[in-house]
Order: structure tokens, then C-alpha cells, then sequence
């Protein structure tokens, strides 16, 4: 835990310690900044603990509710995106960048920079992310560096050329019990993950999230950029839910990290 402590800055130790013992398996409420939240809407033991294997909620109209604030049950994978997935193979060009990457040991990652995370690592760091849902969009915030993504699900398309933005330009809709998020319009200056798996301009995400019960939440993503990987590939990501909690601002405190980072 110093590594990641150190990593983070001083700044952010707190949060970061507490979010490394969100990591292990629920034994009752989690209490950090915000001790005082009851919230009405979710459902107890006996013992007044969250009931996190109760079923998952639904929104008025029947459909699953993602609502509630996630933090990664597992963040191997924010360090290597592809660890769990055989066969991603970067073309030419992508794999010198990514060689370019790990010989710098991710010195200049952007979030070091006080530059957004994207997509997928925004939910790999151990900081959390609440899920909105309104009518016609679903809103995504991140705690760390207060970013946000909309999700339209009023039935637009993605549009063809949009302005290429960190988080691109999503589209959502309801397939079963899985919502589904298509995202096109990336800039190429974001990592999938910190140990710096470049993507191009042109990126198109799929994500499917599916909440199997109260407290957990499953996404699917599909990574498919024909300029920097061979073809696409696939990851699984767990989540737990943060009961009783809200995000807290947390700013990029005047990029102090990377002067400290040992990378070339």
C-alpha cells in the first residue's frame, strides 16, 4: 500500500487508504468523510448494515437502476488493461508507443499531468464514480478530478465527426438487464490504463453494465481501434458499491506527482 500511497501524493493519502480497504470484501458499513448519510433507499439487515446481496433496485419505468456510487473491486487491471485478456496485439506503430510507455514506468501518464484519465481507466483508479440516471441522459461522475461523461438515451445516433473529447461522445440504451454504452469521438491523448496501452483517434468503446444484486455492478467493455490493435478485445470489471457515502471534490492539486515519479 506505501507504493500506491506515494503515488498519489500526500494530498490524497486518505482517500486512497480508504479506498484500498474498499477493496477487500464488505464487512459492514464503510466510514469515511461523509458518517453522518442514512440513506432511506437502501435496504438493511436486521442489524441496520447495507444489505449489499439484496436485490438490485429498479427505476420507475421497470428498467435495472445503476444508481449509487462504485468503486473497482479489483484494480489489477489499472496497471495492464489486457492482463486478463490472451492475444492483444498492438499494431506496429501502437506497440513502440506502448514500449515508450513502460520504459518511462508511466511517468507521463496524462492523469499525472492533472489531464484526464478516459476510458476505461477513469474506473480503474481506486476512486470512486456515481452513476445518474435522468430522462434522455444518463450522467457518469468521476471523484477524481471532478470529470463527468453524459450518456444520451433519447435515441440519437453517435454523430459521424463529432469534436474528439477525452471521454468521447456516448449513446446509451437498455439491452435485457444490461445497459449499454456506445462511445465514439475520442481524442488520442488519454491511456486505457496507467501502464500506458495507447489508443488512436480512432477508439469505439462498448460497455455493458449489468447490477446482478444491490451491492455489485459488472461491466463488459469492448476495445476496438483498428490503428492501434490488431482487432478487438475484451475486459470484465467488478465493482462495489459504496453505501451510505457521496463523492467529494477531489482537484489535481498543481501537478506535484510527477517531479517525484522515477520514470525515464
Amino acid at each position: 500500500m506505501s507504493n500506491l500511497l506515494s503515488r498519489f501524493g500526500k494530498a490524497r493519502s486518505a482517500r486512497v487508504a480508504f479506498a484500498l480497504a474498499s477493496l477487500m470484501p464488505f464487512s459492514g458499513t464503510i466510514h469515511a468523510q461523509w458518517t453522518n448519510l442514512h440513506d432511506p433507499k437502501t435496504p438493511r439487515t436486521a442489524d441496520g448494515k447495507p444489505n449489499l446481496s439484496a436485490p438490485a433496485p429498479r427505476q420507475p419505468g421497470g428498467k435495472p437502476d445503476l444508481s449509487g456510487m462504485w468503486l473497482v473491486a479489483d484494480n489489477h487491471l489499472q496497471f495492464n488493461m489486457a492482463a486478463d485478456t490472451p492475444g492483444v496485439e498492438l499494431t506496429p506503430a501502437y506497440a513502440a508507443i506502448y514500449k515508450q510507455h513502460l520504459d518511462g514506468a508511466g511517468k507521463d501518464r496524462p492523469s499525472g499531468k492533472c489531464l484526464p484519465h478516459g476510458i476505461p481507466d477513469a474506473m480503474l483508479a481506486p476512486t470512486p464514480f456515481k452513476f445518474i440516471h435522468t430522462p434522455g441522459v444518463t450522467l457518469i461522475l468521476y471523484e477524481e478530478f471532478v470529470d463527468f461523461r453524459q450518456i444520451f438515451t433519447d435515441g440519437r445516433q453517435l454523430p459521424k465527426d463529432p469534436e474528439p473529447a477525452w471521454f468521447g461522445y456516448s449513446v446509451g440504451k437498455w439491452d435485457g438487464g444490461a445497459f449499454v454504452i456506445d462511445t465514439g469521438g475520442f481524442n488520442d491523448k488519454s491511456w486505457l490504463d496507467d501502464d500506458g496501452h495507447p489508443h488512436s483517434d480512432a477508439l469505439h468503446t462498448i460497455e455493458r453494465f449489468r447490477r446482478p444484486d444491490f451491492g455489485h455492478l459488472i461491466m463488459e467493455i469492448t476495445i476496438d481501434d483498428p490503428k492501434a490493435y490488431v482487432k478487438p478485445w475484451n475486459a470484465t470489471l467488478h465493482f462495489n458499491l459504496l453505501p451510505d457515502m457521496e463523492l467529494i471534490e477531489s482537484v489535481c492539486d498543481h501537478n506535484n506527482d510527477t517531479p517525484h515519479m522515477v520514470g525515464k
